[in-house]
């Protein structure tokens, strides 16, 4: 086993407005990580190549800040198959875990815009990096029942080197909507809701457009200080569904404990159990 720590730098604009580094910027720094793995070693082809990002799963353990001390990211390989890899990764911050998580990687070949097998060589070099580490829980997968829909525009600078709408901006746009959501159906009573779990899985790329895309999103689970809200990236027009995200947010107080959601929360929308 190699393990591959990656120091990243937090930005100023990492921050979001309760003070904290914000949940979508902890993609864009596992990118970081995952990049940085790739091009340190044999495996930097695959980037020419292709490679695409076929889901995510983050834990959020603690909030952090930005200041001067980098975010360390422990990098390893955690499964190897015929054609996907899955990379596991541990952050820390002022030596405290702050998070977990887990992403499944694949070939992609450019030209025929089709998933391809991993070379025996890749498989090689990605095997000796395998160390499998116990496997985050699993989301149980409610199903969306007569969802909110907020309009999505992409923008040109969200595309990646592919000329596809970056993974870490799907966060961003599952994020919009859900903030959207949560101001327009949730109780002012509730406090503030902090995200504690998301996993984000892609059925296929998304390209750039003028018109807009829509995200469809509601609450499919209730817990006792909790929610979980999915949320799918889709053409309205056509009915392509391009990723599907769950996103479990607790309820706090101001000074960030748990508290139970409000009756008027329970109440709003349907809820599949």
């Amino acid at each position: 086993m190699s393990l591959h720590v990656y120091h990243c730098p937090l930005r100023w604009g990492d921050m979001d407005a309760q003070g904290h580094v914000n949940n979508v910027a902890w993609v864009d720094h596992l990118q970081e990580a995952r990049i940085d793995y790739l091009l340190s070693g044999p495996l930097a082809p695959m980037l020419d190549d292709g490679v695409v990002v076929v889901s995510h799963q983050i834990e959020y353990l603690a909030p952090t800040v930005a200041d001067d001390e980098p975010l360390r990211i422990e990098l390893w390989v955690d499964q190897v198959g015929a054609a996907r890899f899955s990379i596991g990764y541990h952050l820390s911050h002022h030596d405290r875990a702050v998070g977990r998580a887990r992403t499944v990687v694949t070939g992609y070949d450019l030209d025929t815009g089709r998933i391809r097998r991993l070379t025996e060589a890749e498989r090689h070099h990605l095997v000796a990096d395998l160390d499998p580490h116990e496997p985050l829980r699993t989301l149980a997968r409610g199903e969306l029942v007569d969802p909110a829909e907020v309009e999505l525009v992409v923008r040109w600078s969200d595309l990646d080197a592919y000329g596809h709408v970056n993974n870490v901006e799907f966060f961003e746009y599952v994020q919009q909507a859900r903030i959207a959501f949560l101001s327009k159906d949730f109780s002012s009573e509730d406090g503030m809701w902090v995200v504690v779990r998301q996993d984000m899985d892609y059925r296929r790329p998304m390209p750039y457009r003028r018109e807009p895309y829509a995200v469809r999103i509601g609450v499919v689970a209730q817990g006792r200080t909790s929610v979980t809200v999915a949320a799918e990236i889709a053409d309205p027009q056509q009915g392509t569904v391009f990723a599907r995200a769950d996103t479990v947010l607790v309820c706090t107080d101001r000074e960030g404990r748990p508290r139970p959601v409000s009756q008027a929360t329970v109440n709003q929308g349907p809820v599949s159990r």
